[in-house]
């Protein structure tokens, strides 16, 4: 079927794929936005797992920040990739303030779930596991739970597995990997520091 420009417009400014990926993906699917959409966003999820998973090395980057309009809660987080050309583009720069934003939000502890430190999840499976026995879960049942119950407990305090706030149907990670796709170089989040007026931090 022809696709139109108003629909490749469209296309484009759901997914922030590029005008060709977009016309090949409506004519793929006969001009369905929502089929065409889920489809070019697996491929940048694809694309951007292939890219981060070369291991190359990313010292450049930005500083992301984000102050709350109150001035009570600000977020400054490092974002690095490869050049300093990718580090000037707006999709990089975009990305880092949304990851800011977030931080600020859902105040994530850790960037991603190695960086948790052992004792911590020892403590924290000790708990769940005396949790489940309490509700009268026999051990053997009990012990499987936990680990679905330690799954959900990283999903909240590790920032690559929480869903993202400006679209909850994708994480942070495959916002990193749609993005890593967009602009061609791996990018890693690096420290991060969230400051609120009146935590004691």
């Amino acid at each position: 079927m022809a696709v139109s420009a108003k629909q490749v417009k469209a296309l484009r400014e759901k997914t922030g794929a590029g005008p060709l990926d977009c016309k090949k993906a409506l004519e793929q699917f006969d001009g369905d936005m929502d089929q065409a959409a889920t489809f070019l966003r697996e491929k940048a999820l694809k694309d951007g797992i292939k890219l981060q998973g070369k291991g190359r090395s990313a010292n450049e980057g930005v500083i992301g920040s984000y102050v709350h309009f109150d001035q009570r809660l600000a977020v400054i987080v490092e974002v690095l990739c490869e050049t300093d050309f990718v580090a000037a583009t707006e999709p990089f720069k975009v990305f880092a303030k949304d990851i800011a934003m977030h931080i600020a939000n859902l105040d994530p502890k850790y960037v991603k779930r190695e960086d948790v430190p052992e004792d911590v999840v020892a403590a924290e499976s000790k708990v769940q596991l005396e949790r489940a026995l309490e509700e009268g879960k026999p051990a053997n049942i009990a012990e499987k739970m936990v680990s679905g119950r330690m799954n959900k407990w990283y999903e909240e305090i590790v920032l690559m597995e929480q869903s993202f706030i400006k679209d909850d149907d994708k994480t942070v990670g495959q916002y990193l990997q749609e993005t890593v796709a967009e602009v061609g170089e791996t990018i890693n989040i690096g420290r991060f520091r969230r400051i609120a007026i009146g935590d004691g931090a």
